[in-house]
């Protein structure tokens, strides 16, 4: 399934003045049954959870594990699961941390970025691409923000991912924390603030999900396979 430009024009200008809920239940209702939602449990995650199911009760939740996580990531995610009666769906990588640890040495520095690439390829990377090749979903929901990477301030509420091949819908795009905060009280949803992505080392960084070179590097990590 694909959309033309001026499709995806029109529905960015429709869907801009929109409240992020009706945004969500408009991108379930374009492809019923074949739409996820991806997290990584980081702080503020269970506000697009929540809209998600609130759209869909079982809709996919994606979720790659790579096993670096903090331990209070994996108790968040285990909170907001039970809360929400998430539909988890959790990718591993192909090698459990301790593996990769092994043989490649411990998780590459913030400055050496062709390392991080490696690493984001193949703990991060690979997984996901895996995930979305199975459940192969139409649309693809995201909690992502213009305020996290110079990357995603240039995005629209809806893309066209050349990555995944799907169609991405980000409502919480023009999301400010004080936003996401109020939304979390409104709702009573827990939050937590203490989270690391090795595959990203830096806040402001790419893990290579909604870049060109994640598609070519999770390439070369099966190629080597």
């Amino acid at each position: 399934m694909s959309y033309t430009a001026e499709q995806i024009s029109r529905w960015n200008t429709e869907l801009r003045v929109r409240p992020a809920l009706d945004i969500v239940r408009w991108a379930a209702s374009l492809a019923p049954g074949r739409a996820i939602v991806s997290t990584n449990f980081r702080p503020y995650e269970a506000v697009i959870l929540h809209l998600a199911t609130q759209a869909r009760p079982d809709i996919p939740v994606l979720w790659v594990d790579h096993g670096y996580n903090l331990a209070a990531t994996y108790r968040h995610a285990e909170e907001v699961t039970a809360l929400l009666k998430l539909n988890l769906k959790p990718y591993l990588p192909r090698l459990t941390p301790a593996h990769r640890d092994a043989v490649h040495g411990p998780v590459p520095a913030p400055d050496d970025e062709a390392g991080l690439k490696r690493f984001s390829a193949l703990m991060k990377l690979e997984p996901f691409q895996r995930g979305m090749r199975e459940l192969a979903p139409a649309v693809w929901i995201t909690a992502l923000r213009r305020s996290q990477t110079a990357n995603r301030a240039a995005l629209d509420t809806v893309t066209w991912d050349a990555n995944f091949n799907t169609l991405k819908v980000s409502p919480l795009l023009d999301w400010e924390d004080a936003q996401l905060e109020a939304y979390l009280r409104e709702h009573r949803l827990p939050n937590e603030l203490a989270y690391f992505d090795p595959a990203k080392a830096d806040a402001k960084r790419e893990c290579g999900l909604h870049v060109a070179w994640g598609r070519e590097a999770v390439a070369g990590v099966d190629a080597a396979r």
